[in-house]
């Protein structure tokens, strides 16, 4: 989901740091390549993140820091839990009309609520930072924990659609879900998450 992410056009976002109660979510850099890569390459991940390959090499994940570095409007985020990488967040502006929330988490940290706290941060950011009247997002139907993410998060379903997904090598159905901005305002009290320049 997240590889190759052009940015938005709406509004220029200087780079920052995202800090929630546990998490601090910031931009990847080449010394994080190891750790994304080492988490990224489980199949359990790629099998339900549309644009994942399988295996993840630090070749791909070289790829995907070089082009969130080339443009300082990236919207991918790094998220860190006690300083160690543990997966990633960010919004798809492929279509501007249509942002999408993307995350992955590694495995190990998969059940211990790290995946609503990271997207909560970034729905924030994004309402906050840019002029998105809405944000959509989408979960396999056979992954009932991301859509458990959403939820929490304040998506309403909106439908199913097949997407392919790349480590599957075919198109799967997908429950799909959007937040308009007046909800997100509403649940705005959700938590505390800080961001500041760096």
């Amino acid at each position: 989901m997240l590889q190759d992410i052009p940015t938005p056009t709406l509004r220029e976002a200087s780079p920052c740091v995202l800090e929630t109660e546990r998490l601090m979510l910031r931009r990847p850099t080449l010394a994080d390549v190891k750790a994304i890569a080492r988490l990224a390459n489980d199949r359990r991940i790629a099998e339900n993140t549309r644009r994942l390959p399988h295996p993840y090499s630090q070749d791909h994940a070289i790829e995907f820091v070089r082009a969130t570095a080339d443009d300082n409007r990236s919207a991918a985020f790094l998220i860190e839990s006690n300083f160690a990488p543990i997966g990633m967040v960010g919004v798809d502006w492929r279509e501007p009309e249509t942002p999408e929330l993307g995350y992955w988490l590694g495995v190990e940290h998969w059940g211990q609520g790290f995946g609503t706290e990271a997207a909560r941060a970034m729905i924030d950011y994004t309402f906050e930072e840019f002029d998105a009247e809405h944000l959509m997002a989408g979960a396999r139907v056979a992954n009932p924990s991301s859509r458990n993410i959403l939820e929490k998060c304040g998506f309403q379903w909106s439908g199913v659609e097949l997407h392919r997904f790349e480590a599957l090598g075919s198109s799967t159905p997908v429950d799909r879900f959007r937040l308009s901005r007046s909800v997100w305002s509403s649940l705005k009290n959700w938590g505390s998450s800080t961001r500041r320049g760096r």
